[in-house]
């Protein structure tokens, strides 16, 4: 048994603490979801996880594959305290206090006290962090907690393109806007509108399936909800 003290997003390892005849000792060891994925085939580990700092977690030592050093292998979690009280923590007042950290395109927010690593999901009308906000500190909160191994961070105030902010002035007073269409399936219609900034989808049922709309025809819209996350739309009459 050990504890997971720092994590390579990048590199996909782990750093592992333990105890070896009363002397603390440090492996590294991989956390690459396909690595897993085999280990879970094989019924090495029981399931997959999302690894974070403080995490309990199981494993043996064995020689890598160059057999040039002993590394860490068939790594399971077991639990993580730290973890857990933050979720707990959430329901209550779901207002956290991280660092900005940038790992190749993805975004994470680095709780100040657990220094555990939630990803950082954006709207797709959010402005991305200035690359001069990294590493300094920020409001969240965390999202899915009815999915304890799949939360993620939302900035507490996020900044949005102008055309979001009027998708919602027109979302609250109701007034119908052009859009083009880009794309017909037979799902659904595919708009943009507001200078091609929004995209949404009109869907069509069985009736509608012989619609005469074609792609790049302008037709009518309304926005009959719109959150950072979702937008629905339907044809103005």
């Amino acid at each position: 048994m050990g504890t997971i003290t720092f994590i390579h997003h990048e590199k996909n390892y782990a750093s592992i603490e333990y105890l070896q005849n009363g002397k603390t000792k440090t492996i590294n060891g991989s956390i690459d979801e396909k690595e897993q994925l085999k280990l879970k085939a094989k019924k090495l580990i029981k399931k997959v996880h999302s690894f974070h700092i403080g995490d309990e977690v199981s494993f043996l030592i064995m020689p890598s594959e160059k057999r040039d050093k002993m590394v860490a292998t068939c790594i399971e979690f077991h639990f993580n305290n730290a973890y857990t009280n933050l979720i707990n923590k959430a329901t209550l007042e779901n207002r956290f206090v991280g660092y900005l950290k940038k790992v190749e395109d993805s975004y994470f927010v680095k709780e100040t006290g657990s220094y555990i690593l939630f990803p950082l999901i954006l709207s797709p009308w959010e402005l991305q962090p200035d690359e001069s906000r990294l590493n300094e500190p920020v409001f969240f909160k965390l999202d899915n907690l009815d999915k304890p191994n799949s939360i993620t961070a939302s900035l507490y105030k996020s900044e949005y393109i102008p055309e979001y902010q009027t998708a919602v002035r027109h979302c609250k007073t109701k007034t119908p806007i052009d859009a083009v269409i880009y794309k017909i399936s037979p799902f659904g219609i595919f708009i943009n509108c507001l200078n091609d900034k929004i995209q949404a989808k009109i869907p069509l049922s069985k009736n509608d399936i012989e619609t005469t709309e074609k792609v790049g025809d302008t037709i009518r819209i309304l926005i009959t909800y719109i959150s950072p996350v979702k937008i629905v739309v339907e044809q103005a009459g």
